[in-house]
């Protein structure tokens, strides 16, 4: 899976460190839970939703010609 899924503790509360991040990156956040993936070079990213949830995330990578 491309989407990593980050600790929240027991308070509520998501702590990342943003220098061990060496790309773009985006975080998700839906139904109490946390997830982080890097964004590819070319692509568009799709995060769809459905009754306020995020169900999906979705690429379309493409390359430079």
């Amino acid at each position: 899976m491309r989407m990593k899924e980050l600790k929240i503790d027991a308070q509520g509360i998501l702590s990342i460190n943003t220098l061990d991040l060496s790309m773009p990156s985006v975080i998700v956040l839906s139904k109490g839970k946390a997830k982080i993936t890097e964004l590819p070079f070319y692509s568009d990213t799709t995060i769809k939703t459905h009754q306020g949830k995020v169900t999906r995330v979705k690429w379309n990578e493409g390359e430079e010609f």
